[in-house]
């Protein structure tokens, strides 16, 4: 089953454990939690979210500098971000949205209608909810024939295997994030980017299957078996 990842970014104890219970009936969702914005920053890149609840007040780096260095580092500015907040003030709202959220959502929340508003924000459950099965059979697919090109990634790889990952990858990177889920798009681009730098001799097979093993993992909630270790984990 696919889901989708989020990103839970507040310094208060108490919200981030509000929003997990909220969530946590709904198998849709895979949570994890920040407790600042620095944190935020090195998970985005690290975990590639799907999508990032965040505060807007928090000490030290607050909201909107956290969504400003998001959309300025292209590895995490496709990720859309939610912002969660106490003010009301409706202002105050469109300037959030202005910039770059794609909504906000107001504290405190009612726990039993918290997931439903944030499927508002993903495209998947919404306007293209009659074509994501399609989409998730297709995500299945890629899945497994990346997993079977992946096994040629040992020694020296046929430009072949490498040809075809970079096809799989760059055709992901382009549909995830209009079906929903950034994070697979961003580990798709940074996978094709990957193939095409070996293809052109500026990259070891290694880091191909690295960007490889990432994507898969987003598909398998899980390291991939066989993977060898890349070098950094994902935030726990």
């Amino acid at each position: 089953m696919i889901h989708l990842h989020i990103l839970l970014v507040d310094d208060e104890t108490d919200m981030r454990q509000a929003v997990e219970a909220a969530l946590s009936p709904d198998p849709f969702f895979t949570v994890r939690d920040c407790a600042s914005g620095a944190e935020a920053l090195t998970a985005a890149i690290a975990w590639r979210p799907d999508l990032i609840l965040l505060d807007v007040f928090m000490a030290e780096l607050d909201g909107p500098a956290v969504v400003a260095r998001l959309r300025a580092d292209k590895r995490t500015a496709p990720i859309p971000v939610v912002f969660l907040t106490a003010c009301r003030d409706g202002s105050e709202h469109r300037r959030f949205k202005a910039l770059g959220a794609a909504g906000v959502i107001a504290k405190p929340f009612d726990p039993r209608t918290l997931a439903g508003e944030i499927r508002r924000f993903v495209a998947v459950e919404n306007v293209l909810l009659p074509v994501r099965e399609r989409f998730l059979q297709r995500l299945k697919e890629d899945a497994t024939a990346l997993f079977a090109w992946r096994s040629q990634l040992g020694g020296k790889p046929s430009s072949l295997a490498m040809t075809r990952i970079n096809e799989i990858a760059h055709a992901l990177a382009g549909a995830g994030g209009t079906y929903g889920f950034a994070g697979i798009s961003c580990a798709s681009a940074a996978l094709s980017a990957a193939a095409e730098n070996h293809l052109a001799g500026r990259a070891e097979p290694i880091e191909v299957e690295r960007a490889l093993n990432r994507l898969l993992e987003d598909f398998t909630l899980g390291p991939m078996p066989g993977a060898r270790p890349c070098g950094g984990s994902r935030p726990a």
